[in-house]
């Protein structure tokens, strides 16, 4: 049995976690995750979704502010681990703590690596159109998401794939990852396969300001951008009101070719959606949230907040 310390903050890497847990070849000894962080309206600190995992497994939970401080490697080298997994933690690891495990340090990335190094992978895909994805277990180095791949495992992206649901099957697949590399690790016969450089990308950590719809690019570029940030930041835009211009934000869309009209400008509002221009088609709003108020489709929300034809959007 072999000693394993999982490091991870994210959602994602639950999955992988549980797995472990489960694994009669693994003793997990403990868990890295991000401090307890303000959240909500009330900001009450909130705990990962990995240290609640753990803690209902009763396993021991560091949260150190940096982990490479040097109290923070004397706890990871008190554990003594043979190996070290790491998904979605949020910090680089020093070469100290790289070089603990006896036999690896392994990160679970949402890419196909090189494609796609950094913090935001998942919507970077989908921005790009890219036709598949997956899970790269590699062995870390010091640099970002560089090391040797010992093994990937790939899905293709669905027609109307948005960031939520794209995390949520990598986020499954990333345990199924983790157990097919185990076995030929622990019999050290896993591969190391370097990285070609030359195909090398980065996508790099999303801001609010990724969510702000320019009309004047195509509906098709809009439309995988609504789905790229979806949940978050959301896509967004601005509408008119009599007290001012309010944040719209955009959960789906479809493109919509048979009309087209002046970028940002609604060309039409009925039972169906939103129709707004994007110079030489037109993108159909479907889901929307008006910033104060609960997420609906655009025909209930058109009730209460008509859109006339001619309404200008983003640009008030």
């Amino acid at each position: 049995m072999i000693r394993v310390v999982f490091i991870g903050t994210g959602e994602i890497g639950v999955p992988s976690l549980r797995w472990l847990l489960s694994s009669p070849h693994v003793q997990v000894v403990a868990s890295v995750t991000q401090p307890d962080k303000p959240a909500g309206r009330n900001l009450a600190l909130r705990s990962s979704p990995i240290k609640d995992l753990s803690l209902l497994h009763h396993l021991p939970v560091l949260q150190p502010l940096k982990l490479r401080s040097p109290d923070s490697i004397a706890s990871l080298s008190d554990l003594h681990p043979d190996l070290i997994v790491v998904m979605a933690y949020g910090q680089i690891l020093p070469q100290e703590i790289l070089s603990l495990p006896t036999l690896a340090c392994l990160n679970l990335h949402a890419s196909l690596l090189p494609r796609w190094r950094g913090a935001a992978p998942i919507q970077a895909s989908i921005l790009a159109n890219d036709p598949t994805t997956g899970i790269t277990v590699m062995y870390m180095a010091e640099g970002l998401d560089t090391g040797d791949i010992l093994s990937q495992l790939s899905l293709p992206i669905r027609r109307r794939e948005t960031a939520g649901s794209l995390h949520d099957r990598l986020a499954h697949l990333a345990a199924l990852a983790l157990a097919n590399a185990l076995p030929p690790l622990l019999s050290h016969q896993a591969p190391r396969l370097p990285q070609d450089e030359s195909q090398a990308n980065y996508a790099p950590k999303l801001r609010r300001e990724n969510g702000t719809i320019l009309w004047n690019q195509s509906s098709a570029e809009i439309e995988r951008q609504i789905r790229a940030m979806n949940p978050w930041p959301a896509a967004h835009t601005l509408i008119p009101s009599p007290n001012g211009p309010r944040q719209l934000k955009v959960f789906s869309a479809i493109q919509y070719r048979r009309q087209s009209g002046p970028p940002g400008v609604v060309l039409r509002s009925d039972h169906l959606g939103i129709l707004v221009g994007t110079g030489s088609t037109a993108l159909l709003l479907r889901q929307i949230q008006l910033e104060g108020k609960r997420p609906m489709p655009a025909p209930q929300f058109l009730l209460g907040h008509p859109l006339h034809p001619g309404t200008v959007l983003g640009g008030v």
